[in-house]
């Protein structure tokens, strides 16, 4: 009875929602797919081979049941798909707009590998999830019993919010504590409304708030409240402060003005969406208009900020990257996007200072090539001597990368232990720290990731959290 619905991947062509024109969409920051319709998004998850062994589902960090929500799009079950897909996500609707679907679950696709063209999982979850808000089914958490632990979590950005969901749904009142004025963290204030817009963010923190979760904004941990201070009010702490720190660029001329960071041009930008008050916008220093743009990086930090730049009116928009095009580590459909919308990769580039006198006026850079792989497999770039020239620009944007912030310091625990790296030591299991009672999640511990990942770190790490609170208090009520 139900495969009449489905394996129809031979004769139903891979089809995507339509995306708008390069033209329209390079003039706002609305999302490019526009939605499936019901009958649209039956029929291509009605493409899925339901395989015995689904390795769309074994690459996705969340182990979503991706064949059986497809299975009931297909019979247009969409509560039951909706509820199924919630069961292993905490926020479905973001994962099916942001996650590198070509990396991860269609891009193990069995019939991708058969030539067929991947079942459009990512956009069917979107769809499944925006429907569900619609309908009115998606509800505020409602926890079968209330319980008087509480957590402390530092960080409202995907991971800190999953695991405050988990926790909420047992039970357990959750407190957490945030440096910025809006929760969501990258969600919020990195990620371009163009792939991400801010109202399905803000609608999924009113969900969480509403079901009663406790966000104190605002607090930046180190300054407004000791770390100490969040111990000594919660039962159990986990810290997912994501890593924020960016990766800086040095050689002659690193200092100029119109040289900066990624995070600070993409928080501008969102708070601009927003409508804050953005000085360093206004006065045109975060803001790209009419200038000669030049981004420095390969990930999807760099493509969020070169088609940031095309839609502020920059004049042009060049992004350098050290390898070529098959060696990037951002993903290749948002190359793709961003080459439709006018952006000019540079492969086989690197910066080796900047020129000008106070503003700078040009990047000094340096031809590469590759060379023999490295101890992991891929090829290493090497300069070609004599090759250099300069990029002309008027802002040049670092896009190399985040690193974990020295929390030992800046909240003064020396006993937490960090990798050499910076991340915090967590266990791999548990996600406990070397501190009783703090546990760790997200980029925090694995370092700069994909939202996807922090979403399970979270998940999981509220689970170690709820093993650890309870086995606190049955040993205070034996006590007793």
């Amino acid at each position: 009875m139900a495969k009449q619905h489905m394996l129809k991947f031979v004769d139903v062509a891979r089809d995507m929602p339509t995306k708008r024109a390069a033209e329209e969409r390079r003039e706002d920051f609305g999302e490019i797919y526009r939605e499936y319709a019901r009958d649209k998004a039956a029929e291509q998850a009605s493409r899925c081979s339901q395989c015995g062994v689904p390795y769309c589902q074994t690459h996705c960090p969340l182990h979503n049941n991706i064949p059986d929500w497809l299975k009931l799009t297909a019979e247009g079950r969409l509560q039951e798909a909706y509820e199924l897909s919630q069961a292993t996500n905490t926020f479905p609707e973001i994962c099916g707009r942001i996650c590198p679907q070509d990396r991860l679950c269609e891009g193990n696709c069995v019939i991708e590998q058969s030539a067929h063209g991947t079942v459009t999982i990512g956009s069917v979850e979107k769809y499944i999830t925006d429907t569900a808000w619609e309908e009115g089914w998606v509800k505020p958490i409602e926890p079968a019993a209330e319980r008087p632990e509480s957590v402390g979590i530092i960080g409202a950005g995907p991971g800190g919010l999953a695991a405050a969901d988990t926790l909420r749904r047992q039970g357990l009142q959750v407190t957490v504590y945030d440096r910025y004025d809006r929760a969501g963290g990258l969600l919020t204030y990195g990620i371009p409304g163009f792939k991400l817009e801010k109202d399905v963010v803000m609608r999924r923190n009113e969900q969480l708030e509403s079901g009663g979760i406790r966000i104190v904004y605002n607090t930046d941990v180190g300054h407004d409240i000791s770390f100490a201070e969040i111990r000594e009010q919660h039962d159990a702490v986990l810290i997912a402060t994501g890593v924020y720190k960016s990766r800086d660029l040095g050689g002659p001329g690193a200092g100029l003005q119109g040289i900066v960071k990624a995070l600070d041009y993409l928080t501008a930008s969102n708070r601009k969406s927003f409508g804050d008050d953005v000085p360093e916008f206004d006065s045109g220093e975060l803001d790209a208009k009419g200038k000669r743009v030049v981004v420095i990086g390969g990930g999807d930090t760099a493509m969020d900020c070169v088609r940031t730049a095309i839609r502020q009116g920059a004049t042009s928009v060049k992004c350098l990257y050290r390898r070529d095009r098959a060696n990037m580590p951002g993903s290749q459909r948002e190359v793709q996007n961003a080459e439709e919308e006018g952006v000019e990769f540079v492969w086989l580039t690197a910066p080796k200072g900047f020129t000008g006198d106070d503003v700078v006026t040009g990047v000094k850079v340096a031809r590469m090539r590759l060379g023999v792989p490295d101890a992991s497999g891929r090829q290493s770039p090497e300069e070609i001597p004599g090759a250099d020239y300069t990029e002309e620009a008027d802002l040049v944007i670092k896009a190399l990368g985040f690193e974990p912030e020295e929390l030992q310091t800046l909240w003064g625990v020396p006993e937490l232990e960090v990798t050499r790296w910076g991340t915090i030591k967590a266990d791999f299991e548990t996600k406990e720290t070397s501190l009783e009672g703090v546990f760790a999640a997200g980029d925090i511990v694995r370092g700069a990731s994909l939202v996807v990942w922090a979403i399970r770190d979270g998940r999981e790490a509220a689970e170690s959290v709820i093993s650890y609170v309870s086995e606190k208090s049955s040993g205070a009520l034996a006590a007793e």
